[in-house]
């Protein structure tokens, strides 16, 4: 569905190599302005095109290039005379002005040897010298082939987009649909609007809900929804014995306040924003600074960041701060463009180029609105009514973005952002001031003294110090010549010149990964045929999908000295709009996925016809519609979906229902669900007393085995281990490096970075147990587990079992559980001679591999 980084797939396509072959393309208005009236052609000038010209078409040409709309190629007919002169996708066929110079005899001509036509081979000299002579003599043909020259050349838009497709769900406007009059069974009261529409469905298949989970599992489950981490035992005790009314309310809005909640939700975004730190590919240089994205988006969910301003700040941020001033988290949230990966040495780096604009493209339209225009990249959207020219219109709202590049000073200027407060950058700028003064001072002192060295010098020495060389001869020589007090402080100011030359970064700057310094008057876009960008199309300007019936967007011009286009800001300002069809749908269906495991729309990336249709779309856009009227945060829509009936019921079967909905997909119960990878780590950690919360600032790299570096080229390249202390902050905080990632998140089903991550596939591997369980990470911690175990409960073996089995599970174990776990520690001991600390380090072990331990009733 994406272009190939080859250029053979152009070769099918007569307009491609129209284009290549030369010529520069013309708008449709220049040339429909161009095409004028038929002339009148000779007798014999008709004959020749009846009797030679139309066979060598026949048989070579209309095949592809015919008068039937659905199968002509690259948009170019050869079926009229009009048709050849209006050309096709890459513009006209045939130059009247100067037949030599037209595109269709280059190309027949085999003249560029990636584009010949036709493909299979190819044509005779003879077919080929016939279509010469007719286009030297200005297309001559029947009366029934002028075509229609009034029309000028068509659209180029592709299949006509049909009537009804506006009529698809994900289309319509956002409408709050009638709440259903449901009856419900007693353990399962209507709390509010989400759980009648789920009762409603429930008729049909003869469901019955299940019972309401037990209120230490409903705050386990809470608090790995909310903040990502275990609760402590003291912490379920205090919820189980609170009778009041609210205290389920109460936890929720404990754990909505907690700071720990944007580590937790913030890393949901980072997974759909394809969030890595490394650039991919073979060397896998870093993203300096990219970890400021992360805490930004850490930081804008602890705030409740309205959805809207998230998203405009994400895709214009650069743009609002040029009209309202000072705003780092504005320029921050740009580094969303830096993400992807990017190829430090491609083959085409045209190709690469238009590789990293089809990122955005992706990204954008999957994770905001749930739309794969990336699909429309090399034609029409297959299955949804997406034109190739939409794709191109919304690439378009990006061309302002100047590319990525490991060169530093390009680097700098228009992928770093100086985010520095105004009056720290006023003091670093005056120290830079008197930096770069006593650096002048400091040469001009060295001048002084290597001037007197250089008169004593040999001439042929002192010729080369008046030329480039002076800094090598002097160095040289200056020093094995100076003597005494001279010499030394020829040293001293030698060596404060290294100390300033050393300090490339200004003391105190701030920098940011982040789009700047954009074009702002951004270079044209055109449709590439069939996807690349060797064969320029028609001409797009900044658009919106077709299908919505939306008018053209209006983009102020830029004011002077601007830094982009303003196109961004027209873009984000319509995806963050209450008017949207598809935005808030889109959101609403990733939070509820996140709580049930599984969206309303299952397809969280694609709404479209080859996604999954709603389960329960009144549901859908009675959520998208609070979320908007209420606005759109989304603390409140967590609260609204947990404080229902349907969270709150437990993940226990029913033989009946199993039968007729084996899936659950009308949530007669909760679906029980395995921790993510970040969760086991920190839960891991949690336990065994060494996890650290400290939050924000550069990424952490966690200790990974020797064994897992020896798969590098260069073992631990790009990867300085951090302090224990440090490498045991949440996982959210460790550095995501594309070609290296701390193993027990990879097995437990961390996404691949390099593209926009939907739903986490969730698999049962060996790897998984045995990494818990043989791995270094899982014995190490089950050692400070056990340390922690013997220092809350000393002495006591019993107690010690009792509180391992709380601290992983959060329940009180039986009295025959830990009596047969007290036998597999005697065990140990007497039958592997393991000490008594050795032997609680196993147990400890077991209990991080217990199922209890990694799944959420």
């Amino acid at each position: 569905m994406t272009a190939t980084r080859t250029r053979a797939l152009a070769l099918f396509v007569l307009a491609a190599a129209l284009t290549a072959a030369g010529g520069t393309f013309r708008s449709r208005a220049d040339d429909k302005a161009k095409v004028a009236p038929a002339p009148k052609f000779a007798a014999d000038q008709v004959a020749f095109f009846e009797k030679e010209v139309a066979p060598v078409l026949a048989k070579h040409c209309t095949k592809c290039h015919g008068d039937d709309p659905e199968k002509v190629k690259g948009g170019l007919s050869l079926a009229t005379r009009a048709a050849i002169l209006a050309g096709g996708e890459t513009g006209p066929a045939a130059d009247l002005a100067k037949p030599e110079a037209s595109l269709l005899l280059k190309a027949i001509h085999y003249k560029d040897e990636a584009y010949k036509m036709p493909p299979k081979g190819k044509m005779p000299d003879a077919d080929i010298a016939v279509l010469e002579k007719w286009v030297k003599l200005g297309l001559p043909v029947t009366a029934d082939r002028v075509g229609d020259t009034a029309k000028g050349p068509p659209d180029h838009k592709g299949k006509p987009i049909p009537p009804d497709a506006k009529n698809y769900w994900a289309y319509q406007p956002v409408k709050r649909p009638a709440v259903p009059d449901v009856k419900t069974p007693a353990q399962f009261p209507v709390r509010n609007p989400i759980d009648a529409f789920v009762a409603a469905k429930w008729g049909a298949k003869k469901l019955t809900p299940v019972a309401p989970a037990e209120k230490a599992a409903l705050a386990r489950r809470a608090y790995y929804d909310l903040i990502g981490l275990p609760p402590t035992p003291e912490e379920l005790d205090a919820f189980v014995k609170d009778a009041a009314p609210d205290a389920y309310d109460k936890l929720l809005d404990k754990l909505l306040a907690s700071p720990h909640y944007g580590e937790k939700w913030g890393r949901h975004w980072l997974d759909v924003v394809r969030f890595a730190e490394t650039n991919g590919y073979e060397r896998d240089g870093p993203k300096p600074f990219a970890w400021r994205y992360r805490d930004y988006v850490i930081q804008s969910f602890n705030a409740d960041k309205p959805y809207t301003q998230f998203v405009r700040e994400q895709l214009a941020g650069d743009e609002i701060q040029a009209v309202q001033g000072y705003n780092p988290d504005a320029v921050i949230a740009t580094g969303y463009y830096r993400l992807g990966i990017w190829d430090d040495e491609p083959a085409d780096r045209l190709q690469a180029e238009y590789d990293g604009f089809d990122d955005l493209v992706a990204t954008t339209g999957q994770a905001l609105l749930g739309t794969t225009f990336n699909c429309a990249r090399c034609h029409d959207h297959k299955a949804d009514p997406i034109p190739q020219a939409d794709y191109y219109k919304l690439l378009a709202f990006f061309r302002d973005i100047k590319p990525y590049s490991d060169n530093r000073d390009v680097r700098s200027a228009n992928s770093l952002s100086d985010i520095t407060p105004p009056d720290a950058r006023a003091k670093y700028e005056a120290e830079l001031v008197k930096r770069q003064a006593r650096l002048k001072a400091v040469l001009k002192e060295m001048e002084a003294i290597e001037d007197a060295v250089i008169k004593t010098l040999p001439a042929e020495d002192q010729r080369a110090a008046e030329g480039i060389d002076r800094p090598q001869v002097v160095r040289l020589k200056v020093v094995p010549a100076l003597k005494g007090k001279e010499k030394d402080t020829y040293n001293a100011l030698k060596q404060e010149r290294a100390e300033l030359d050393k300090k490339t970064r200004i003391p105190g700057q701030e920098l940011a990964l982040s789009v700047n310094n954009g074009h702002a008057n951004p270079p044209t876009t055109h449709v590439m045929v069939r996807g690349s960008p060797h064969a320029k199309g028609k001409e797009v300007k900044p658009g919106f999908p077709e299908v919505l019936g939306l008018p053209d967007p209006e983009v102020p011009a830029p004011k002077p000295g601007a830094k982009s286009s303003g196109r961004r800001t027209v873009l984000a300002d319509w995806i963050a709009s209450d008017k949207n069809p598809l935005t808030a749908r889109v959101m609403v269906n990733r939070v509820w996925q996140y709580h049930f495991g599984r969206g309303i729309v299952p397809s969280a990336n694609d709404f479209g016809k080859l996604g999954d249709k709603p389960t329960h779309p009144e549901l859908l856009d009675w959520l998208a519609a609070e979320f908007t009227e209420g606005g759109w945060t989304l603390k409140r829509l967590h609260k609204l979906i947990m404080t229902s009936s349907t969270y709150r019921l437990s993940s226990s079967a029913n033989e009946a229902n199993l039968k007729s909905d084996p899936a659950n997909d009308l949530l007669w119960r909760f679906n029980a669900r395995r921790l993510s990878g970040e969760e086991v780590r920190d839960s891991v950690l949690a336990v065994s007393g060494a996890l650290n919360l400290k939050q924000f600032g550069p990424s952490t790299y966690p200790k990974i085995p020797k064994e897992v570096l020896a798969g590098q080229s260069v073992p631990g390249q790009g990867w300085p281990t951090s302090p224990a202390e440090e490498g045991n902050r949440r996982s959210v905080y460790a550095h995501v490096k594309r070609s290296l990632r701390v193993p027990i998140l990879v097995g437990f089903d961390q996404p691949d970075p390099d593209s926009s991550c939907p739903v986490r596939y969730v698999t049962t591997v060996p790897t998984q147990a045995l990494g818990l369980l043989n791995g270094e990470f899982a014995n190490e911690q089950a050692e400070l587990f056990a340390k922690r175990l013997e220092k809350e409960a000393p002495n006591d073996t019993a107690a010690q079992v009792t509180r391992a089995i709380r601290l992983t599970t959060g329940r009180k174990p039986t009295a025959d559980e830990v009596k047969a776990d007290l036998a597999f520690i005697a065990r140990l001991k007497e039958k592997h001679k393991l000490t008594d600390s050795k032997a609680l380090a196993q147990f400890a072990l077991l209990c991080l591999n217990a199922n209890e331990f990694v799944y959420l009733d």
